[in-house]
């Protein structure tokens, strides 16, 4: 089962790096002169889940292990991208195998970090990186409708339908429409493997001054009614802010944010980008010894959820023992379940459940 992972993408010193690193502490390297990712950061994310804490209070194991989600922070896109500008090829070959772009927009300003574009307007870049995309999408299509055209004229099985689908995608390009907008769902499944960048689910990211966390400046305003109007999820984050908190224990981190009277941006982050991802948590629980919290995507059946804990479990499947986690945790112990009847017995087929703790039986 391929591991789904986040892109975070964005015009060159706009904070791509600080976010990265305050969402999966890797310490990638964070520069005020554009370019300095060149190769891609890759790292995880934990999923905050209060299910999990409570669920380890309950067992107190000796290791609780929380879900998690893959970020890969790429080199900076400038204009022209798609014709190779800056570190273009690099970029868009790098995002083209992510699941959801991530887009940080720059709100905050700072003389002593520049901009590519000499001045701080995170409407603007969203629309250079949105041009982009669409430009980068439009080339891969007219390459595929060159090579199908032939097909076509040797009347190849399938290959007139795949022509006209890609013909209504290049007109909407021309148009400047983004694919995740107006192509069916039957569509976006049908157009998977050629990796266009605008059919993925995209994301913004206000990286803002710590003070417009409680008091929003005009380009944070102007960035919520820019996305409201394309009907996208803004989440607003001090990128810098969050990286100084990824550092401190978790009582520090409450009192500071206590003291400054806001939310931590990361989580309400990872959570979002968790939710776009379609992923869903179950929990194991192995002998008292670990609990831990999986990440699968909603769909999933009981026997790929058994391989993603090892591919033996899903090889030598039998059966799933499946308890909801609000269950046990109200009740108090697996033996109180079972005696009232909230056991289920389920076969390979039965689709994961958002919060089910189960324990898989196998033959090796």
């Amino acid at each position: 089962m391929a591991n789904l992972s986040a892109g975070i993408i964005g015009l060159p010193n706009v904070g791509k790096s600080t976010l990265f690193n305050a969402l999966t502490q890797a310490g990638a390297q964070v520069a005020k002169f554009p370019f300095s990712t060149v190769s891609p950061n890759v790292g995880r994310a934990l999923v905050p889940d209060p299910r999990l804490e409570r669920l380890a209070e309950l067992v107190d194991p000796e290791i609780t292990t929380p879900a998690s989600v893959e970020f890969i922070d790429v080199a900076g896109l400038v204009r022209g991208a798609h014709r190779g500008e800056g570190l273009g090829n690099e970029f868009l070959s790098r995002i083209r195998s992510v699941d959801l772009l991530v887009e940080a927009l720059r709100c905050f300003e700072g003389k002593e970090i520049a901009h590519p574009e000499g001045s701080i307007d995170p409407i603007r870049d969203a629309e250079i990186i949105e041009l982009e995309l669409l430009l980068s999408d439009l080339k891969v299509v007219q390459r595929r409708l060159t090579k199908l055209d032939k097909l076509v004229k040797s009347k190849a099985k399938g290959s007139q339908e795949r022509f006209g689908l890609l013909q209504k995608i290049k007109t909407s390009l021309e148009e400047g429409n983004a694919l995740r907008k107006i192509l069916t769902e039957k569509e976006k499944q049908e157009l998977v493997e050629e990796g266009l960048l605008t059919l993925k689910p995209l994301l913004y990211v206000a990286n803002v001054d710590e003070n417009n966390l409680t008091s929003p400046s005009f380009l944070l305003k102007s960035l919520r009614e820019d996305a409201s109007q394309k009907e996208l999820r803004l989440i607003e984050i001090c990128a810098q802010l969050e990286a100084e908190l990824a550092e401190m224990s978790a009582p520090e981190k409450a009192e500071f944010l206590k003291e400054l009277r806001i939310e931590e941006g990361i989580n309400k982050l990872i959570r979002e980008v968790y939710q776009q991802l379609n992923l869903i948590t179950f929990f194991t629980i192995s002998g008292g010894r670990e609990v831990r919290a999986w990440s699968v995507e909603e769909g999933t059946t009981a026997s790929q959820a058994a391989g993603r804990v090892h591919s033996d479990m899903q090889k030598g499947f039998v059966r799933a023992v499946v308890v909801a986690v609000s269950d046990l945790l109200e009740v108090g112990s697996m033996k109180g379940v079972k005696e009232e009847g909230k056991v289920k017995i389920e076969g390979k087929d039965y689709l994961v459940e958002d919060g089910d703790v189960i324990h898989f039986r196998f033959s090796p």
